[in-house]
């Protein structure tokens, strides 16, 4: 692992939803090796006690973030063993591979549920506490599959173009309560969420090389922490292109998907 900067840590506290494995697992590993004091929720109570017995700075704190009534239960059971939000990031997430040929309206409302609902579920009881203590970070993790409609991801890339735009809705919003706003934007990460594909992914980094940025751009308070540097580039000027030349590209990229089967 990179050696952490070197500056003072901006959070004594942090949240951490979607922390039982792969990016939000990492990212619980450095903030508490740097002293952090981390609540680390998910679904999986096995993966959440292995990860807090790596660190007694590391509470685990189980919860289904699509069931209503548990997130009003787990934010309140967050704050109780915090006190403060210094910083939360909502990093839950499920990614489910699907094109024309086997569209499914299922997926699509799962995929909207994990990545849009139940952040928001959470944020409707976390924001007014936010507001209330007048300062605080928080994080939204999406995709750089938020920037255009990519093949195989009908159900993914809509639900984060979606937790983008809630993003850009909150920054300037909360910004007036003292409350920094910031969207992660990874490419492709050797998580359990991606190690299934089976087509090429460009780029890819660990997701303790995504820990390291993350770190680094929530220090700076920057809205959008995208990474790896050129799978950032590529999408970034992908969002530029002109539709023709935008679905001229895809089509390409689909035809040497069918070649290489």
């Amino acid at each position: 692992m990179a050696e952490r900067p070197h500056d003072p840590l901006p959070w004594r506290t942090a949240w951490i939803v979607g922390a039982s494995t792969g990016i939000g697992a990492a990212f619980a590993r450095r903030l508490a090796a740097a002293g952090v004091k981390v609540v680390a929720s998910a679904r999986s109570a096995d993966k959440l006690a292995d990860l807090a017995r790596e660190s007694a700075r590391i509470t685990p704190l189980v919860f289904d973030i699509t069931d209503g009534p548990a997130v009003s239960g787990a934010v309140d059971a967050a704050e109780r063993r915090l006190r403060t939000f210094d910083l939360v990031v909502l990093n839950a997430g499920i990614w489910q591979p699907m094109g024309a040929s086997d569209f499914s309206a299922a997926k699509i409302r799962t995929s909207l549920e994990v990545n849009l609902i139940g952040p928001a579920l959470v944020l409707e009881v976390l924001i007014p506490r936010l507001i209330a203590q007048g300062r605080g970070h928080l994080a939204i993790t999406a995709s750089v599959a938020g920037y255009r409609g990519l093949p195989r991801a009908a159900a993914y890339a809509p639900s984060k173009a979606a937790a983008i735009a809630l993003a850009e809705v909150l920054r300037p919003d909360l910004g007036r309560h003292g409350v920094t706003v910031s969207v992660i934007n990874p490419g492709f990460v050797d998580t359990p969420m991606t190690r299934d594909n089976a087509f090429p992914m460009p780029f890819m980094i660990s997701a303790e090389a995504a820990a390291e940025h993350i770190d680094r751009g929530l220090r700076t308070g920057r809205f959008e922490i995208v990474f790896p540097w050129r799978m950032m580039l590529a999408m970034k000027i992908a969002r530029l292109l002109p539709y023709r030349l935008f679905f001229l590209a895809v089509r390409r990229m689909l035809g040497r998907g069918e070649a290489t089967r």
